[in-house]
């Protein structure tokens, strides 16, 4: 039996957007938090916890987009031109957290709330258009031999709006628990008293896609609640509300690291819910993975690169964590 590339390649590709999100979402979740830190010894303490790994987190997400390129062109073509104007703006948002870190801690202190503002306004607006662009893609994009049909602005609709502030909240939570993990002191019992109701937030958002989806797409509703599917899948719901008990009693308790780790378990759940509804539709409503592969020999010339720079992304991202491991203080050196 050969190797079935399509399905290795959409294994590599998920597991890349899902570090992303996982990675990258604390450090946007930073920014957007950034408007409930107004001591600047906290807004300090805040970048340092990211400075030296939020680049590297990025590099899940050109994983991901070059893997797409490669592995499913008639995706990544579609996905380009139906979500042209949402995409532009997540980048534009990331260029503008980007270069609040580069640029904060050197400017001079009249000039520093210029790029506070910047790390604010890039971090949502990367965060929310993220969430935009997941929404649309869920929803569905019109194809015709591989010609995308619809409108530029089609992505204007309730329910890619709705996942863009639930992802808002999602990663301000990712955010919040970070913090809790990597501080101490005031800033750190701010965070863990605005973990609660973000916490809430998420459940709600997740309650509320796992409701809006199969009511919007009959197949969705079949997989998740017909036999024989669904022994197999309640499990996820029943994760969802067992780890937030658990993050509602860590929170309680003033745990430090448990919040963190139950947030990325949430955000895990609700990405392996995403998974279920969808598969094995790569580009919805019809079009699987097998359809939209590009030929095995590209896959396979493809292939052993990721196979080869892979390991490598984990390996130096580990030890990157590990060399920065523990708690950041105000007076500790900054970033730069």
């Amino acid at each position: 039996m050969g190797i079935d590339l399509p399905l290795l390649w959409a294994l590599i590709i998920g597991f890349g957007v899902m570090m992303y999100v996982l990675m990258d979402g604390f450090d946007l979740g930073i920014g957007i938090l950034y408007p409930w830190l107004p001591d600047k010894h906290h807004r300090d303490v805040a970048m340092n916890t990211v400075a030296p790994v939020w680049d590297g987190n990025e590099t899940w997400l050109v994983l991901g987009g070059a893997g797409l390129l490669a592995a499913f062109p008639v995706v990544y073509s579609v996905v380009l031109t139906a979500l042209y104007i949402p995409l532009v703006l997540m980048l534009l948002g990331l260029i503008f957290r980007g270069i609040a870190f580069e640029f904060r801690f050197k400017a001079r202190e009249r000039e520093r709330p210029i790029w506070d503002k910047a790390f604010i306004g890039g971090s949502f607006t990367a965060t929310f258009f993220q969430g935009v662009v997941l929404g649309a893609f869920i929803s569905g994009l019109p194809v015709e031999n591989g010609v995308y049909l619809g409108g530029p602005l089609d992505w204007l609709a309730p329910f890619p709006l709705f996942t863009g502030l639930g992802l808002v909240c999602a990663y301000a939570l990712l955010g919040c628990t970070w913090l809790i993990m990597k501080t101490d002191g005031v800033l750190q019992a701010r965070m863990a008293r605005l973990a609660r109701p973000l916490s809430w937030g998420l459940l709600a958002a997740i309650v509320v896609v796992s409701v809006w989806t199969p009511l919007r797409d009959p197949a969705i509703a079949e997989r998740w609640f017909s036999l024989p599917h669904l022994p197999w899948f309640a499990p996820v719901p029943a994760l969802v509300v067992v780890a937030m008990v658990l993050m509602q009693r860590a929170l309680r308790r003033g745990a430090q690291v448990t919040p963190f780790v139950l947030t990325l378990l949430l955000m895990f759940l609700g990405y392996a819910g995403l998974a279920i509804s969808g598969w094995p539709r790569i580009l919805p409503p019809n079009i699987d993975i097998w359809q939209a592969a590009a030929p095995p020999q590209s896959l396979g010339f493809a292939l052993v690169g990721a196979l080869f720079i892979v390991p490598f992304i984990l390996m130096y991202t580990a030890f990157s964590y590990y060399v920065f491991r523990g708690k950041v203080r105000p007076g500790d050196a900054g970033y730069h």
